[in-house]
């Protein structure tokens, strides 16, 4: 398995990625999508308290190539967003297991994490 994986999250076939804790999954996008992006230059989040539902697009972010929809995996309502990465997008490219996450839902159907694709499921899908 590549190191670009981390095994604790769960992934969406949409390249995003959620690490629940409680009742809150936090969601950014992948390594390998934000290589695939290259070099991003704009990001737009959802508004604080904005209810979404699985496989709804919710974000945006702009790359020097290209514009893409950040897709929540998750339902529920919309409890933080990362100020930084607006402010300074190039955290998504240097860090998007860390520093890079895109914003925090409160769970409204805490069992759809099951359905999301294991570590090794998404390194499948992404050919590694």
């Amino acid at each position: 398995m590549s190191s670009k994986v981390p095994p604790e999250l769960r992934y969406a076939k949409s390249h995003e990625w959620v690490s629940v804790s409680g009742d809150t999954a936090t969601i950014g996008i992948t390594d390998h999508a934000q290589h695939e992006l290259t070099d991003i230059v704009f990001v737009e989040l959802p508004a604080m308290g904005r209810k979404v539902k699985a496989g709804e697009a919710c974000a945006v972010v702009e790359s020097v190539k290209t514009a893409s929809d950040i897709y929540s995996p998750v339902s529920g309502e919309v409890a933080a967003i990362n100020q930084a990465i607006v402010d300074n997008p190039a955290l998504v490219n240097s860090d998007p297991y860390g520093a890079g996450w895109f914003f925090r839902v409160k769970l409204s159907q805490p069992a759809e994490v099951n359905s999301l694709l294991s570590p090794a499921d998404y390194t499948k899908q992404i050919g590694e």
